[in-house]
């Protein structure tokens, strides 16, 4: 089974690409889901940021109060650095968990939605990295329309951001949605038909021969070791 690992940058449209997969009934196991499930009440990861940073981060009805924890860990580094370390890895367990599901369903591929795949860095575990780009200018006029917000402001917080110029380095498949969503539906149809070319029938081989797989995952881990850019750099 093929691995492929879907990112972009804000506003550049990965959300709308993930649900036009989705439409096609191509698996999709979304991180920032995953996020959310596995800090959800009762479950190992919210006793723990509990534990930590104490009830008053709940809410009435016992789920995270997101907004509050946000403040506490916003000029706390050492605080956001805990925090990372207990969500990211449930939601690596989780996404793991994912993709063998679809494995032991017999999916010819599966697309990892992984908004930071790159900055992880996770793209050095999938098979092929797409990237969802658009124009700096294309991209910042969304954001601006999108959150109200003034240029300097979305400026602002696109520069605090991996330029997504800088990802397109790490991309097996680029999908341009500087267009219409017309274009876009053109463009994730065009990427289907090359992931489906991509797969071919080797992917059977991973599921009837589990050994392929293992063989297959660790050439991928070591090709995108020595292959790709070292670091990405901050505008």
């Amino acid at each position: 089974m093929l691995v492929v690992g879907l990112t972009g940058g804000i506003a550049t449209g990965k959300s709308s690409v993930s649900k036009l997969l989705k439409e096609k009934d191509i698996p999709v196991v979304d991180a920032d889901i995953l996020a959310r499930q596995v800090v959800e009440p009762g479950t190992h990861g919210l006793a723990k940021i509990v534990s930590f940073f104490g009830p008053e981060i709940l809410q009435s009805d016992g789920t995270l109060d997101r907004k509050k924890l946000g403040s506490v860990i916003f000029n706390d580094e050492a605080k956001r650095r805990k925090l990372n370390s207990i969500v990211h890895p449930a939601v690596r367990r989780a996404m793991l968990w994912g993709v063998v599901k679809h494995w032991l369903r017999g999916s010819k591929y599966c697309v990892l939605d992984v908004p930071l795949l790159i900055e992880g860095p996770m793209w050095k575990l999938v098979g092929t990295v797409v990237v969802v780009h658009c124009s700096a200018e294309v991209q910042l006029q969304r954001l601006m329309a999108r959150d109200n917000s003034s240029r300097e402001d979305a400026s602002s917080r696109l520069n605090s951001q991996i330029p997504i110029d800088e990802k397109l380095k790490y991309a097996d498949r680029v999908v341009d949605n500087s267009g219409s969503l017309a274009d876009l539906e053109a463009q994730v149809n065009a990427l289907v038909q090359r992931l489906d070319r991509d797969v071919g029938w080797t992917w059977r081989l991973s599921w009837v021969l589990p050994p392929w797989g293992i063989v297959s995952a660790a050439y991928t881990l070591i090709w995108r070791t020595l292959s790709r850019p070292k670091q990405l750099k901050r505008s």
